[in-house]
């Protein structure tokens, strides 16, 4: 009877984990269908925004001399990492955390040992995993769940000025950039300084002729703060749509565990009740020819 009571209570275990986590697969799903099509938006738009950038420069004749283009000796290092607020999602997360101490040993070690290497951290689990062992300058966990554009242009500004100011010499990103539901792509990006295109920009465009109103260098002040906004903002979305496609995925496999499992402890529970029965009645069986004897 024992072994019965502590079947039946791992039966239950299951049955309620499995319910959980075929409730948070939906979910996921959910959000993930609502995001995707921003996802697709907001790639073209940055790419477009981008190269519109580089059409103007490319006019120009001559080396953009915005600040925010200007490559100088990597001293101070900053790394963005995007990561999620909560586990349950796979390697999502395992992934990003071995891509930094990657780049680190192949690019930075020098930087690290004089402590001019820092990290800015979108997501708690960066902050929970990476503390210990990179000084982390600053961090926002509640713009993966609001993606507030507002709070990602007022940051975006903040890294601006500072790499405007030779606080930073280069910003690189990493994030999970998101293919599809089931697969997520970890990816390192410049950030800044923003990389020409022109010579590509030039060959696409040599027979081009724009007239420009205002001028071609106050359209580009215009513009690069809206590239780099639009850019990190792409980014985070991207990383939140991935984040939602491996949960989906995590949970998915998840619940098929638990439906395997959950087969295994029928049967263990049916073989041990059938044993359970047949002692009884072995028992009745023998009880009773002791007392005709």
């Amino acid at each position: 009877m024992h072994n019965l009571k502590e079947i039946r209570n791992r039966i239950a275990s299951v049955q309620s984990t499995q319910k959980i986590t075929s409730a948070m697969k939906l979910v996921s799903a959910s959000k993930l269908r609502h995001i995707q099509s921003e996802i697709s938006q907001l790639r073209n738009y940055s790419e477009k925004l981008n190269t519109l950038l580089q059409k103007i420069i490319t006019s120009m004749g001559k080396v953009c001399e915005n600040t925010l283009f200007a490559k100088r000796e990597p001293n101070n290092i900053v790394l963005i990492t995007v990561t999620s607020n909560r586990g349950l999602c796979g390697a999502f997360n395992t992934n990003i955390m071995k891509e930094v101490q990657n780049i680190v040993a192949e690019k930075y070690q020098q930087q690290q040992k004089q402590g001019t290497l820092k990290l800015i951290c979108f997501g708690a689990k960066a902050v929970e995993q990476l503390h210990s062992n990179f000084e982390i300058v600053f961090n926002d966990n509640a713009v993966i769940e609001t993606h507030n554009f507002e709070e990602i242009e007022k940051i975006s500004s903040g890294i601006m000025r500072d790499f405007a100011a030779k606080k930073i010499d280069k910003l690189e990103i990493i994030y999970n950039r998101f293919v599809n539901a089931t697969t997520q792509q970890v990816v390192i990006e410049s950030f800044l300084p923003i990389e020409s295109r022109t010579e590509e920009v030039a060959i696409e465009n040599r027979n081009a002729d724009y007239i420009f109103q205002p001028s071609q260098r106050e359209l580009i002040n215009e513009i690069i703060p809206k590239v780099v906004t639009t850019k990190l903002y792409t980014i985070i979305i991207d990383s939140i749509a991935a984040e939602h496609g491996a949960r989906m995925t995590a949970m998915a496999k998840a619940t098929d565990n638990a439906v395997e499992i959950l087969k295994d402890l029928k049967l263990k529970y049916n073989n041990a009740r059938q044993d359970t029965i047949t002692n009884e009645l072995n028992e009745i069986v023998g009880g009773a020819e002791a007392l005709t004897s």
